[in-house]
């Protein structure tokens, strides 16, 4: 029993010798962290763990506790799926896609010209 409160509205005790028989193996688990409503969730790290209430709780240990944290999501590695580094010519689909970056649109030299331009005394 722990004596953090928090820990205690898990119910610990389904982690007990029924389940280590089963998971006789640890699991690895990518963690997503949230700072706060509204931003995206973000890749931390992994773990290892034999179940996912147990991945939730040392992600919390791990990586919840060194700033803000609204939101933690573990997923098993297994289960996340990705394109091969050989497929990466599947993006290609237009050489050149500069227009879809800010950086290609340069209008700052064109609005300080303006701004002094019609600059009133």
């Amino acid at each position: 029993m722990s004596l953090d409160p928090r820990v205690n509205r898990i119910d610990l005790h389904k982690v007990g010798s029924e389940d280590q028989h089963t998971n006789s193996h640890l699991i690895t688990w990518e963690v997503f962290h949230q700072e706060k409503k509204g931003k995206q969730v973000v890749h931390v790290g992994i773990l290892h763990a034999p179940t996912p209430d147990l991945a939730l709780i040392l992600a919390k240990e791990q990586f919840g506790r060194r700033g803000a944290t609204t939101n933690i999501w573990v997923a098993k590695t297994s289960d996340v799926y990705s394109f091969s580094s050989e497929d990466e010519d599947i993006f290609e689909t237009t050489p050149e896609k500069t227009f879809r970056n800010p950086e290609f649109y340069k209008v700052r030299d064109r609005i300080e010209a303006y701004q002094a331009k019609h600059k009133t005394v």
